[in-house]
């Protein structure tokens, strides 16, 4: 791209270069495809993917610090006083939000882990986070302690915690420990009960110690893990939502200001705190798609996020909000 005075904006150009690669490498389309949605030719496209090889946007992993979205990033930055804001560009074509987000999260995984000084990395669940494994480059680190966040569910899935864990202490060859208990208690006092034991106690504090902790949340419905498959059986979404509930974080449901609501729900879960998340270094929480835009602000108007993860129509959505 060139301006009036007709000298290139090096800027421009890389932001188009990492914008092309992206709807490649990423996202599987075609070169005619990106050329049709960006208004070009297969000819330009075709010289933009090599192009951003030589130039290296285009590594294992595609540089998205080039991509369109830095001023959303800087924005989400300084409102929420983050340490850093990954925003991916919105799809040129029918790849879904989550596997966009995903997709940055495990390459931004990927950076994190290269970090001699972090030694134990806690993982929560869900579906971004199951995609971000694919993304994550296999590492040497022994070094490392992979910790599950929250309890695993008894049904097997790609999106268990128990399962997340297991996926990336391979990818390092680390090792790992997983939390043995359910996600809720049948009461508040047999949860004071199972957290006073202590096997319990040490997998809590070994969470508290993380030096990064991954997060995904999602709104009451049922493209939440918690709703589907980790529900009591004697509360509904209806009862949470009636409560005040627009989503959760590691088992706490939470309303519109990130405060856990007024329900026994919260008095029965089996896990660290909220106010636990202030004291580990780098809490990275990722997720995407109109219907968490709530949570997610709720969640960064809390203060303990760090690093944010999400595409850019989210991005928006959450600044648009008081």
């Amino acid at each position: 791209m060139r301006d009036r005075s007709g000298k290139s904006d090096p800027l421009a150009d890389h932001r188009f270069l990492a914008r092309v690669s992206w709807a490649y490498y990423v996202e599987g389309l075609t070169q005619e495809k990106i050329a049709a949605q960006m208004g070009s030719t297969r000819l330009r496209i075709n010289k933009a993917l090599a192009e951003a090889k030589r130039l290296g946007i285009v590594r294992i992993s595609i540089d998205t610090r080039h991509s369109q979205c830095f001023d959303l990033e800087a924005r989400l930055t300084e409102r929420f006083g983050l340490g850093r804001a990954h925003v991916t560009p919105e799809p040129l074509g029918d790849t879904d939000t989550q596997t966009m987000v995903g997709a940055a999260l495990g390459h931004l995984l990927t950076d994190i882990l290269r970090d001699p000084a972090v030694r134990r990395v806690g993982m929560g669940w869900g579906g971004t986070l199951n995609i971000a494994m694919r993304h994550v480059a296999p590492l040497a680190r022994p070094d490392v302690e992979v910790v599950s966040a929250m309890v695993g569910l008894v049904e097997g899935s790609e999106t268990n915690c128990a399962e997340i864990t297991a996926r990336l202490a391979d990818l390092l060859g680390a090792r790992r420990r997983y939390f043995p208990a359910p996600l809720f208690a049948g009461s508040a006092a047999s949860r004071d009960a199972i957290l006073e034991i202590d096997v319990f106690r040490t997998v809590l504090e070994g969470i508290r110690s993380c030096d990064v902790l991954v997060l995904a949340t999602s709104d009451i419905s049922d493209r939440n893990l918690l709703i589907r498959s980790a529900l009591p059986g004697d509360i509904t979404a209806e009862d949470l939502r009636a409560a005040g509930a627009v989503g959760d974080i590691l088992g706490t449901v939470i309303d519109a200001h990130g405060q856990p609501i007024d329900h026994a729900i919260n008095r029965r879960v089996i896990g660290i705190g909220l106010d636990d998340l202030y004291a580990i270094p780098d809490v990275v929480l990722a997720g995407g798609g109109a219907h968490k835009v709530t949570v997610l602000r709720a969640l960064l108007g809390r203060g303990f996020v760090d690093t944010l993860v999400t595409d850019a129509a989210t991005a928006r959505g959450i600044l648009d909000m008081p």
